[in-house]
């Protein structure tokens, strides 16, 4: 087992790089680690029918280990340049390329990744505004087309003037580090996602069942009449859980 950190920052020794060693430093024992800070890497595009030898040690230094880290922090909203080059350089190696121009997960397929970022904000702006989700949602993209498993996400907001990491997220640090010390088999929430679409499905019904029940004097027994009014109800319930989840449950603080 072997988990490979992923330093993003024009700091070796900032707060991200102290956020990826909480990480590191606190997985179980017996699991190997290793740190690569990307500027001391000349990261520079794949070139067609030409060998790049910074492109080949990174990639099997990636196929080498079963999680990565990756520490980024947020420039502007959006993905620290390093990570970013760092990405699209290293992209005909993360996808295969069909034919028709379109990607399939490539050599890296099923293996896990941790995404760790900071910003100057806030944390109540951060959450309000999405600062860093650009960030996030950059990484997610990436190593969604490479078939790359997500574990989860820390972000650090408000280090303006910042020098130690608070203690609730080096705890937080020391949670994902025991979560990523065990090897798992491919996409092992699956099960845990069909349960809880589920038992959403079967409450949304319930309710939307309950709303209909005052209904029934104004609509009676036509059928078609209950059928687009329960529709109705359920979707708009389904619409609503689905703006909670995106928008206020994973608001990153």
């Amino acid at each position: 087992m072997k988990i490979l950190g992923i330093l993003a920052s024009h700091q070796e020794h900032g707060l991200n790089a102290k956020m990826l060693a909480e990480v590191l430093d606190n997985v179980d024992p017996g699991v190997e680690t290793e740190t690569i800070y990307l500027e001391n890497y000349e990261i520079t595009p794949h070139k067609y029918h030409e060998k790049n030898a910074v492109l080949d040690e990174l990639s099997q230094k990636l196929m080498d280990s079963d999680v990565w880290v990756f520490a980024a922090p947020t420039y502007f909203r959006e993905l620290s340049g390093v990570l970013k080059n760092f990405f699209d350089c290293m992209r005909p190696k993360l996808v295969y390329f069909k034919e028709n121009g379109d990607t399939i997960p490539g050599q890296f397929k099923n293996k896990h990744y941790l995404s760790i970022s900071s910003c100057y904000v806030s944390t109540l702006e951060n959450f309000l505004t999405g600062v860093t989700d650009e960030s996030f949602k950059t990484i997610d993209r990436v190593m969604s087309a490479a078939g790359v498993i997500k574990v989860g996400e820390i972000v650090l907001p408000n280090t303006f003037g910042m020098k130690e990491i608070p203690n609730n997220k080096k705890e937080l640090c020391h949670k994902y580090a025991k979560k990523i010390s065990v090897k798992k088999r491919k996409d092992d929430s699956t099960v845990k996602r069909y349960i809880q679409l589920f038992f959403m499905i079967a409450v949304m019904a319930l309710i939307t069942m309950g709303i209909q029940v005052p209904l029934k004097s104004w609509i009676g027994s036509n059928f078609w009449l209950n059928y687009v009014s329960f529709t109705v109800i359920f979707f708009v319930l389904l619409a609503c859980i689905l703006h909670f989840v995106t928008f206020v449950k994973h608001r990153r603080r």
